[in-house]
């Protein structure tokens, strides 16, 4: 005898649950009989009466998908409510909502809720079915007010389409043209030791961009056989900052992220970008040409500046013991700007996220009226160096205001040995052999001298990660 094959389950959509609703309202008809119409179980029918206000609520709201017939709860519904929340508000300002953008916004929420959650390509499907994104055609609501008319003198090309609120803290982001003595020390300064030096960091301190350093030599010395993707800043051949490059990667970066942001700069500039290709997702947001403010607070571009001298101060004074007899400005004529510029990116990374914070909020240049992170002040600027006092530390840091001294312009002199070993051509590029053998010295040089466990931790990180490099 053959069993009797299971009765298929039928079970209704949205749209056929709220028409079960009203004939039942609406007619005399029992839950029974409706249930015979829909060809479905009576316990059935008696769920849907149950959940009635619900079922109602999701067809008011026009988010939900009518269609689908079985509504799954996620794990993750803070987050799923949170997202459609911005996705709602992200559309009303007729931002153009990806893919990439939901993704990335999806984490960047889950981290603020605390939550270890990674969102996938078919985790955003099963969140847009339920809450009936990307269904039907595709349209872009027009902004609730017609955009400014542009001030005198920038065309409407440069006129940002959005303001500083329409953006969170962690899409503002400024930047400032530093001018840095890179090898100047306290009372000398030479009039061609000058870079400049671009930062970029976002109002909430979370997000520094890559350091980029311009000089006057379009190759170096130093810069021989160095692999530029090696360095932790960049390098540019130039004086002047290479803004359309610098943007367009700018551009580039923040569109892998599905990311729309802000960039603060100077009215001047952003007449000088006037002819620049349009941007994708980097918005240019020009201060007033009356306003004094800065594009990155200069307690920020100060703080940098401080940990950089800092820095050279203490690599000079290492000279200086190596050494005995060499003056301060022996010492640092040996600067390279390769010297400098790992000495800039250390400088930018020990700027604290809660400076950055606090300084955007002074200088009103913040989204929104937020209480500013209470800043450590010891945590701000570095330790005073050994013989200077404060005030010669101060005027130290601000040096790119005195007047330099003239005299010849000649790029990384070195020691006198230096000089002699270079002069039939460059130095031979360290082997693996040459690496392995400066581990074991510095490893030596550290066992003798009484060296902290902890800084031998980050010895052992570095050992094993340019062994790593040598097997390559």
């Amino acid at each position: 005898m053959e069993l009797s094959s299971k009765k298929k389950l039928h079970a209704l959509s949205l749209a056929e649950k709220i028409q079960v609703l009203e004939l039942l309202d609406e007619s005399k008809m029992s839950q029974s009989e409706v249930a015979r119409r829909f060809q479905v179980s009576q316990p059935q029918i008696s769920r849907i009466c149950k959940n009635k206000e619900k079922l109602l609520a999701d067809w008011c709201s026009g988010t939900a998908n009518r269609e689908r017939k079985r509504k799954r709860e996620s794990k993750y519904s803070g987050i799923d409510e949170a997202l459609l929340c911005w996705y709602h508000i992200a559309r009303a300002k007729a931002w153009d909502v990806t893919g990439p953008m939901l993704l990335h916004k999806a984490k960047e929420l889950a981290d603020i809720m605390g939550q270890d959650f990674v969102p996938s390509i078919g985790w955003l499907v099963r969140w847009k079915r339920r809450n009936n994104v990307g269904f039907g055609a595709r349209h872009v609501l027009s902004p609730p007010f017609p955009p400014e008319p542009p001030p005198p003198g920038l065309t409407s090309q440069t006129q940002p389409p959005l303001s500083l609120k329409d953006f969170s803290p962690e899409d503002v982001f400024g930047c400032a043209e530093v001018p840095l003595l890179y090898r100047a020390v306290p009372g000398r300064v030479g009039a061609c030791d000058q870079v400049q030096v671009l930062l970029c960091a976002n109002s909430r301190g979370t997000e520094k961009r890559r350091v980029l350093v311009s000089g006057l030599h379009a190759a170096p010395r130093c810069f021989f056989g160095v692999s530029s993707e090696a360095l932790p800043a960049s390098y540019h051949p130039d004086l002047g900052i290479p803004w359309s490059e610098w943007l367009a990667q700018f551009d580039r970066d923040m569109g892998r992220q599905g990311r729309q942001v802000a960039l603060l700069l100077a009215a001047q500039v952003v007449e000088e970008l006037a002819g620049l290709p349009g941007l994708c997702h980097v918005k240019l947001l020009p201060l007033s040409a009356a306003s004094s403010t800065p594009s990155l607070p200069s307690s920020v571009v100060r703080a940098f500046k401080a940990h950089y001298r800092h820095r050279l101060l203490g690599k000079l004074a290492a000279v200086q013991s190596e050494r005995p007899g060499t003056s301060l400005a022996e010492a640092g004529a040996g600067i390279t700007v390769l010297d400098a510029l790992h000495m800039a990116a250390a400088a930018w990374a020990k700027v604290p996220p809660q400076l950055i914070v606090s300084s955007f909020i002074q200088e009103g240049l913040a989204p929104c009226k937020t209480l500013p992170l209470s800043p450590d002040k010891a945590s701000e600027m570095p330790p005073l160096p050994r013989g200077l006092s404060h005030e010669e530390f101060s005027r130290f840091v601000d040096l790119e205001g005195e007047e330099p001294v003239s005299g010849m312009c000649k790029e990384e002199l070195g020691t006198e040995d230096e000089q002699e070993a270079s002069k039939d051509g460059f130095e031979p590029l360290p082997t693996k052999a040459d690496a392995l053998r400066a581990l074991g010295t510095l490893r030596r040089w550290f066992e003798c001298n009484g060296t902290s466990p902890e800084l031998f931790g980050k010895f052992y990180a570095c050992e094993e990660e340019v062994e790593r490099l040598c097997c390559l």
